[in-house]
């Protein structure tokens, strides 16, 4: 029987192994997925799991709750050598080994893109993963804690201060979200006031959400401005070492929380690690149907789809241009990518990925966002519940659709959940300290006693 590899368990990985597994015979193929996580993320939530809007589980699509017939590997692939049809497989115990298969499906996916700027790497959280995203969270509310209980002052201004750098869409929606979280957090905190609260969005252009045209782009930015927020456009981040940043603007601060989210790069196991074609940007090269190769010629037995494929875009009237990476063509380009391998496996030819787009809908925090489509675009509070509405029917399986529901109404009754949970991240602490306070508090108390 033949074996189906599918590389990757996001978006295009996760759409693809579901509706194989619901097209396909059990005696046709079988199908295997490699992801080092249990779970599909999905991604557009992670700014509400940021905001305590959404359960961090609740974005998350559990592979093996919902891939029943999959055979699933929890590890990485470090390498694809499509000659011999074999990928090298690391996993998070044990040595690496090779693993052969009859089709391979590429959609590992991008990867954050990072500069060698002094710094990013120690202080900077990224928001591509919902681990991030609670981190992001439980930072902010651990801010506001300490910073409760501290005198005006740059230490207490440190605490408060939050800085995004990357004003595309998951930046802007980051923001605008978390935002929201700290100004409706005031109302728990007399000690500090609005004017303590300090947020920053640093973008290299000179525009955010280049997805949107200009005029509804700079709406966004007067509607953050409006509400407080410090917009750097033409800036770059020089420096971000030991918390201070420093832009190419001359702009200086501090800041307790700083969010990386400019842009994505090229899957090094793609880019680097494989025999398959792939384009000067790291991208599988992909014919209109998904299969891997060019019009003239077609790599045998390989497909791929999602953020790491170059994917024609058939609806552009550009000539040449690629798909967006983005999860409105991941889930599309998944669902006709497994069509186009159940035909070709019962002799059929396979049809061309086409798909015009819905429009952009994005969250600037609660009862605010935007949506355009063409010409129409659409600000403010319905523009909100057109996202919400939008993503409660794009997440997949019912039973996650009902779970985000019930969070967003028992939300709209009783409010966010504002409990930090950033202990999480160093459960042992406790237990090996036997009850002594943490570094700080320690040796204040050392201090005292002396």
């Amino acid at each position: 029987m033949r074996r189906i590899l599918v590389v990757g368990g996001g978006y295009a990985g996760f759409y693809t192994a579901w509706k194989l597994e619901k097209k396909l015979r059990r005696d046709e193929a079988e199908i295997v997925v490699i992801d080092p996580r249990p779970y599909m993320t999905y991604q557009p939530f992670l700014p509400e799991v940021a905001a305590g809007s959404i359960e961090a589980r609740h974005a998350a699509i559990s592979l093996r709750s919902h891939l029943k017939r999959a055979r699933l590997i929890p590890a990485s692939v470090t390498r694809i050598d499509h000659a011999s049809k074999t990928v090298t497989v690391l996993p998070k115990d044990g040595e690496p080994f090779p693993l052969g298969y009859d089709i391979i499906v590429v959609t590992a996916g991008a990867v954050t893109r990072t500069f060698p700027i002094p710094g990013i790497t120690e202080q900077a959280i990224g928001m591509k993963h919902v681990e991030e995203a609670v981190a992001i969270r439980d930072r902010l509310l651990d801010a506001f804690d300490r910073a409760s209980v501290l005198p005006p002052g740059p230490e207490r201004s440190r605490l408060l201060t939050v800085a995004f750098i990357g004003g595309g869409f998951s930046g802007v929606e980051g923001f605008g979200e978390t935002l929201s979280l700290a100004t409706a957090l005031l109302k728990s905190y007399p000690e500090l006031t609005f004017s303590d609260l300090s947020f920053h969005l640093i973008e290299a252009r000179n525009r955010i959400l280049p997805e949107v045209t200009d005029e509804p782009g700079r709406w966004v930015v007067r509607a953050l401005e409006r509400r407080g927020a410090h917009i750097h456009l033409d800036a770059q981040l020089v420096s971000a070492e030991g918390g201070h940043l420093v832009l190419s603007t001359g702009a200086e601060f501090d800041a307790h929380t700083i969010v990386w989210t400019a842009g994505n790069g090229a899957n090094p196991v793609v880019a680097n690690h494989t025999d398959l074609p792939v384009t000067a940007r790291g991208s599988v090269m992909v014919r209109a149907d998904l299969r891997v190769g060019t019009a003239e010629k077609i790599v045998p037995d390989a497909w791929a789809a999602g953020d790491d494929a170059a994917v024609p875009d058939l609806a552009s009237p550009i000539d040449g241009a690629v798909t967006v990476p983005n999860a409105q063509h991941a889930v599309r380009q998944a669902k006709r990518l497994a069509k186009n391998i159940v035909a070709t496996l019962r002799g059929e030819q396979p049809k061309d990925y086409v798909h015009h787009s819905l429009g952009v809908v994005a969250t600037l925090g609660l009862g605010t966002g935007i949506f355009q489509w063409r010409g129409i675009v659409i600000t403010g509070f319905l523009a909100w519940v057109m996202h919400r509405g939008y993503h409660v029917l794009a997440i997949p399986t019912w039973e996650r659709k009902v779970r985000v529901l019930l969070i967003w109404a028992s939300a709209a009754f009783f409010g966010r959940d504002i409990v930090s949970l950033l202990s999480v991240q160093h459960p042992r602490r406790a237990f090996v300290g036997g009850g002594v306070p943490e570094a700080s508090d320690a040796r204040e108390l050392a201090g005292r006693a002396a």
